[in-house]
């Protein structure tokens, strides 16, 4: 379904369109361009079977919602560079407005308050709509991500010359090879997935929506949140910071600092997760994420 929010087409998936009966919302932010639909449907469902209603969105620029081309294509080695050094990145948009898209999102579904949780790049927006309305914010978990502070271990080597390389080619058959070898050198070690099962889902996601363009402005909008992890400290909504022990994009360092950053933040570390759902990295996710949500829905 699509919304007009923050003066833009967002696309949703709302499991309970138009709840009268009081569910507490959990709303979900996907990572760096990635659609609503890689939210594991078990996930999802174990939500929706605890009492939750459950919305997701496709961030600006990815899926089906609206696109920046017109913003152009970002000199993402130029970007790279101010980064390192320590100057400004300019970005065509801000993790800030993707923070304000999912608060406008709440708003035209009237939705009050709302768990967030965020996985890697959702988990970066996640704490900025915390920063941003603290009093909308039921509880905030943040799974694989990172506060952005300067100095945290980076992604290793390998995975970095994947995920900054190219499809050989535009056609079906190069897109699916590229992401396949990308999402198995950033998977998870202890939970493999199955090569046909991973083929399908990258073909299906590819069929609905592929944006590399957006995948550009996305990446140069984390790069440009360079505050956001000295903001942190003002955080006091219950967080629950989960984060993957064998993560070879985001490594677990990350996931310590974020706990660290925030006032009464929980760490939960999952041995043998990388940077992925697969299913067993659900159940284990679920364990401490249930509990989460219904503790702060008690102190609320």
């Amino acid at each position: 379904m699509k919304i007009k929010a923050n003066g833009i087409d967002i696309e949703i998936e709302d499991t309970h369109e138009g709840d009268t009966t009081g569910r507490p919302v959990v709303l979900l932010i996907m990572g760096l361009g990635m659609q609503l639909v890689a939210w594991p449907p078990a996930l999802v469902q174990a939500l929706v079977d605890a009492g939750y209603r459950v919305i997701r969105l496709d961030n600006r620029d990815i899926g089906l919602s609206q696109k920046f081309d017109h913003l152009g294509k970002p000199n993402l080695v130029w970007a790279s560079i101010k980064y390192k050094l320590g100057l400004a990145v300019k970005a065509p948009y801000r993790l800030h407005d993707m923070a304000a898209d999912a608060l406008a999102v709440l708003d035209v579904l009237a939705v009050q308050k709302a768990h967030v949780v965020g996985v890697s790049m959702g988990g970066m927006i996640a704490q900025r709509v915390a920063l941003a309305a603290p009093e909308r914010v039921l509880s905030l978990t943040s799974v694989m991500s990172s506060s952005g502070a300067r100095g945290l271990p980076q992604a290793e080597p390998h995975v970095m010359r994947v995920l900054l390389s190219r499809p050989g080619g535009s056609d079906a058959a190069s897109v699916t090879n590229h992401y396949v070898r990308l999402f198995k050198a950033i998977g998870s070690p202890g939970f493999p997935v199955d090569d046909a099962e991973l083929r399908e889902r990258i073909t299906a996601a590819a069929k609905r929506s592929f944006h590399p363009a957006g995948v550009l402005r996305q990446m140069v909008a984390i790069a440009a949140d360079s505050r956001r992890a000295a903001e942190l400290g003002r955080l006091r909504v219950p967080t629950l910071v989960v984060h993957g022990k064998a993560d070879p994009l985001v490594p677990f360092a990350c996931g310590e600092d974020t706990a660290r950053r925030i006032h009464g933040a929980r760490l939960v570390g999952i041995e043998g997760m990388g940077h992925d759902l697969p299913k067993g990295v659900v159940e284990r996710l679920l364990e401490p994420l249930i509990p989460h949500l219904k503790a702060a829905e008690a102190a609320s």
